[in-house]
């Protein structure tokens, strides 16, 4: 049975409402004031409060305040002789679910109690779903059951139900993105759009027609009226990947947004409102780029007004067994397969680095799954350099000399090597070996030009 609190310093109101709420079946309880009213709350919960606005000693806006901030899953109903817009605006910032003016007709009332109700139940379920699925060690396509990803779905349920940015960090192959789709579904958007793009994969001139759309005839090529991501993702979310490679003048124009919550598309004169949540995400160090002006520090403390920060998988290995396990069970679901996985295949699969962190584990686990032919994965479908992974041998040969070394200088040969192989085995492809070092193709032209080695890139292309 439904428990519902009255509280109205009229009597005969009060009266009136118990016996109606009574007929329903209801549980009621009745209270002359909003004091009176926490009392009862306190000493039994309820699902829903019927509060009048204006009443001696505690009035409706008050009960509402303190509701919240002791009892938030419960519903609160106002209602006034005395409605008005700014009365309306504040209850309903407080929280209220609902908002009737009196005199009002009964059957209404009752209509909006269900339907507070009904919301109530729902708000619950979801939060016991949420709950249930952090306790299995997984939120959506996020798996992990150490304490350190405890922390993130607890972090990730919290920030669902606000609507401030987001800016969720870590290196490559974290699982950025996954976390950005788990807020949208987890928040009170999951039924409006969620749009991702990679900052980094577009030129400025691209990047800025894509986020703001553009007008028709604005530029060669623009044949019609194109409307951008921002407005696209209205109501919903949208995700800026790769924040860090954004070129200072969109670092510009998306701060307006963000501050304005207006997009001007190119071309246009008139700008256009638009609501959509902005979740970022970067595997760069955005508050030392800010520090040394490759990024502008407003716009990094206005995206990072809740920052999340992955875990390298290193860091977590007691959750390498349960990826394991999801992975192969989504890679046999898609292939028709049946496969486990041998115990000395799981060692090696538990001991390696993980420099590429989930994503390369989920190749490793994809490329084993179509590869194997009997009934368990071997460490044969393995790769080479995993199945070879010594880690004792790494720490040997990474042992300092007496005499120390020049790091930063040691640390730039480095650098320089791997970009220098990555476009030897890939005929001096810049796409591919971006892909190869796991970053942007911007970030590796940076890199070309850093090292003065971008002709080798065309050179090696010309004698391939």
């Amino acid at each position: 049975m439904p428990n519902i609190i009255i509280v109205d310093d009229e009597q005969s109101l009060r009266q009136v409402l118990e016996l109606v709420f009574r007929e329903e079946s209801y549980t009621v309880r009745t209270a002359f004031n909003g004091i009176q009213a926490l009392e009862m709350l306190e000493a039994e919960p309820a699902d829903v409060i019927l509060t009048d606005v204006r009443m001696p000693d505690m009035d409706g806006i008050e009960l509402l305040r303190n509701v919240r901030e002791r009892n938030p899953d419960v519903g609160v109903v106002l209602m006034t002789a005395h409605s008005s817009v700014e009365t309306a605006r504040d209850a309903f910032k407080l929280g209220a679910d609902d908002f009737i003016e009196k005199p009002f007709d009964v059957e209404e009332l009752k209509v909006i109690i269900a339907k507070t109700l009904e919301k109530q139940a729902l708000v619950s379920e979801n939060r016991a779903f949420k709950r249930a699925q952090r306790e299995r060690g997984s939120i959506g396509n996020i798996v992990g059951s150490s304490a350190k990803m405890h922390a993130i779905f607890q972090m990730i349920e919290t920030v669902a139900e606000v609507q401030s940015t987001v800016l969720v960090t870590g290196e490559s192959g974290t699982g950025k993105e996954l976390v950005a789709r788990a807020i949208h579904s987890m928040s009170p958007r999951a039924d409006k759009p969620f749009i991702s793009i990679n900052c980094g994969a577009f030129t400025e001139t691209l990047l800025e027609s894509e986020l703001f759309g553009y007008k028709k005839g604005s530029f060669t090529g623009a044949n019609t009226d194109r409307k951008g991501l921002f407005e696209a993702a209205n109501g919903g979310t949208i995700f800026l990947d790769e924040i860090g490679e954004m070129s200072p003048a969109m670092q510009v124009k998306l701060l307006r947004v963000l501050q304005e919550r207006r997009v001007r598309p190119v071309g246009a004169h008139d700008e256009i409102p638009v609501d959509s949540r902005v979740i970022a995400a970067t595997n760069r160090d955005l508050k030392r780029m800010a520090e040394d002006g490759t990024f502008r520090e407003d716009l990094f403390y206005r995206i990072s007004v809740i920052p999340i920060d992955l875990p390298p998988l290193r860091d977590r290995k007691e959750d390498i067994p349960a990826l394991i396990e999801h992975f192969v069970r989504k890679f046999c679901d898609q292939s028709g397969k049946d496969l486990g996985i041998s115990p000395r295949t799981a060692q090696i699969l538990e001991n390696y680095a993980w420099h590429g962190n989930v994503r390369e584990l989920e190749h490793t686990i994809e490329r084993a799954v179509a590869l194997e032919r009997s009934a368990e994965i071997q460490p044969e479908q393995l790769p080479t350099h995993i199945t070879n992974y010594n880690p004792d041998r790494i720490r040997s040969e990474f042992s300092l000399p007496d005499d120390g070394i020049d790091l930063m200088s040691h640390l730039e040969n480095l650098e320089k090597t791997y970009v220098m192989e990555a476009l030897r085995q890939t005929g001096g492809n810049q796409t591919r070996a971006a892909e190869l070092l796991q970053m942007p193709v911007r970030s590796l032209r940076h890199l070309l030009d850093k090292h003065s080695i971008r002709s080798l890139s065309a050179q090696m292309r010309s004698s391939d």
